[in-house]
């Protein structure tokens, strides 16, 4: 989102939301179909099954996609933002103080969890399937689609660091191109087989379920590719508004997605042989390296995405307190939004490599696909459930109804897509188990360090009493950063003690995150004047902010406090964490605390600290 308050016009925004919104659910199409017939649950290709999975993926994208995320998940923001920890912020505030409270933490930080696994495997299959497209226009190339597979993967993550502004403004286009092509391919197809459209009814859905029966619930394991990358939609509400992405979902990507479905049914129909790759059939011979080339790009920009999504999840971890600080670098000085964390950057990219090279083929990478998706949508519906019932105005009878019908649909494609699991599933599962224990890890740490700080600290009221006029004052100002409200920095005191001074002003100064994106500049911050030369001042941010304490402190103009950053010196207290005997967590998530504390990234750099006036106390705590 622009840091100005100038909104851009729809169109702007509608171009910049296809090209960043629905890479993932747009490059679907690459791959979906053959699945459905040649993947780990193969149907007979006959009539009869392509209706019955073409309308099956009609009516999921609709049900999913269109009402679901696009419809009622939309309205469920958090001022503007939406996601699973934006979601998880909003539900956590309405379900405070009941009996389901505990519960909700847990399942929006798995949802999140469950991203960083679908992170991986969206390059992966997304640009390998695209390459793949060689097979079908040049096949003696076919021993190229590994390494090139490879060799665009590692480029993509090897741009990161510069951004994506430059790039960025060409996504758009790219993927309007794209998504007219999809369209195009499919009106062509549909031309020579219109029957193919009778799949619109339902009662082919239907059928299917009755004549196949468990194979027909297997193949929801496959229908779900379709539907991958629709909680996009709503996880990147707060860099467009609902009304581009609507406008655009339902006047550009829904027709050419189904356009092209339905033209690759078609193709199937006509040409059984076509089920090699049905995508790439499509195309007249001619058109098909200009295919490779358009659908290598629409990939490229889907895995951006992707990329760029898991980097914000983890800036929100981080501000929610879930995760240890890390390097993040901002590569826009007006959007916002664009940052680069290189720790992550490296591990997604060894991540997506070691994936390309052991699954293959996309076909393979396939079976992984999909369980990490469904399970953020199930938990999704869990967590908009308190929202549609504690917090909107609604018949309950058509809520119970809603809801109802999202959980049914939402645990079959869960449930069918749990069969993969021994094929590759367990993958995105692990990852998110992972990155789970991680999260709850640093969480339950950090509130046991802060009840050590608490336990350990002095009352400012005897630092006051002890303080006498042989202490020595100096010229400047003393910020001493503090993670409580209470109580004196640990930094404060060992200043004292080794160096036996203090400054002419000196604040105690704590950031807090609240469970809001964005908090207002003018409630940001509060200054109360303690005495003796000492302020306490609390600093505010959302979870979509820059932490940024020169900016704050400047901000403390309107409290009538002025601070000359050449006269101000900030002290921090460097923690040692020690594992006590004191009930807390078991010994192994101790050590695992206390080496993600030992790697966390400085404050100094996290809170944009100038480096030549920060000085670092060292502290032991236990916990």
């Amino acid at each position: 989102m622009n840091s100005t308050s100038e909104k851009p016009p729809l169109a702007t925004l509608m171009i910049g939301a296809i090209g960043v919104v629905f890479g993932d659910i747009g490059t679907s199409p690459l791959y979906t179909m053959k699945e459905c017939f040649a993947g780990a649950h193969p149907l007979a290709l006959d009539q009869e099954h392509v209706l019955g999975v073409l309308s099956l993926i009609f009516w999921s994208v609709m049900l999913v996609v269109s009402f679901k995320y696009v419809g009622v998940m939309m309205r469920a923001d958090n001022r503007g933002e939406g996601g699973s920890l934006a979601l998880l912020a909003l539900t956590s505030a309405i379900a405070h103080g009941s009996r389901l409270a505990p519960v909700v933490p847990f399942l929006g930080i798995f949802a999140a969890c469950l991203f960083y696994g679908d992170s991986m495997i969206t390059p992966a299959i997304s640009v390998l399937s695209a390459i793949e497209g060689l097979e079908v226009a040049a096949p003696a190339l076919h021993i190229f689609v590994l390494p090139i597979t490879v060799a665009i993967l590692v480029c993509l993550f090897l741009i990161q660091r510069y951004g994506t502004r430059v790039v960025g403004a060409l996504f758009g286009p790219i993927m309007c191109v794209w998504f007219t092509a999809l369209a195009a391919l499919g009106i062509i197809n549909i031309a020579a087989y219109p029957q193919i459209l009778a799949a619109l009814n339902p009662a082919y859905a239907i059928s299917f379920f009755l004549r196949d029966g468990w194979l027909a619930f297997l193949a929801l394991g496959s229908v779900v590719l379709a539907l991958t990358g629709a909680e996009a939609l709503y996880a990147d509400m707060g860099h467009f508004g609902r009304r581009p992405i609507r406008v655009a979902w339902f006047a550009l990507i829904l027709p050419a997605l189904l356009l092209n479905y339905f033209g690759q049914g078609a193709l199937l129909t006509v040409q059984p042989q076509a089920l090699d790759n049905p995508f790439y059939r499509l195309a007249p011979g001619w058109a098909q390296i200009p295919l490779v080339v358009l659908a290598t790009l629409a990939t490229v920009v889907a895995s951006q995405a992707v990329i760029s999504g898991a980097f914000s999840v983890t800036r929100q971890a981080i501000q929610l307190g879930y995760l240890p600080r890390l390097q993040i670098l901002h590569t826009s000085a007006s959007e916002i939004g664009q940052v680069y964390i290189p720790f992550l950057n490296w591990t997604l990219l060894v991540a997506v490599v070691l994936l390309v090279l052991g699954f293959q083929t996309s076909s393979n990478l396939a079976a992984a696909y999909g369980v990490a998706v469904t399970g953020t949508m199930l938990i999704d519906t869990l967590l908009v459930a308190f929202v549609v019932f504690m917090m909107w105005r609604i018949n309950r009878i058509a809520a119970c109804l809603m809801v109802g019908l999202f959980l049914t649909v939402d645990m079959a494609f869960f449930l069918a897509n749990a069969t993969k699991i021994p094929y590759g599933g367990w993958f995105p599962l692990l990852i998110g188990l992972g990155i789970f224990v991680l999260l709850q890890t640093w969480k339950r740490g950090r509130e046991l360090l802060m009840q050590g700080r608490m336990r350990d600290a002095m009352p400012f009221e005897d630092l006051q009493r002890s303080l006498s006029s042989r202490i020595t004052r100096v010229a400047g100002t003393a910020v001493f950063l503090t993670g409580t409200t209470e109580g004196v920095p640990h930094a404060l005191l060992h200043n004292l003690k080794h160096n036996k001074v203090l400054h002419e002003r000196n604040v105690i100064l704590t950031m807090q995150i609240q469970d809001v994106p964005r908090v207002p500049q003018q409630e940001q911050t509060t200054v109360t004047d303690l005495g003796n030369g000492f302020l306490r001042m609390i600093v505010r941010y959302g979870f979509m902010q820059r932490p940024d304490v020169p900016r704050a402190l400047r901000l403390c103009k309107r409290h009538g406090h002025e601070f000359n950053m050449m006269e101000t010196s900030f002290f921090l207290s460097r923690e040692t964490v020690v594992p006590s005997v004191r009930p807390g967590m078991s010994p192994w998530r101790d050590a695992l605390f206390a080496s993600m504390s030992r790697n966390a990234a400085s404050a100094m750099e996290f809170f944009e600290l100038p480096t030549d006036r920060v000085v670092e106390l060292g502290s032991q705590i236990e916990i």
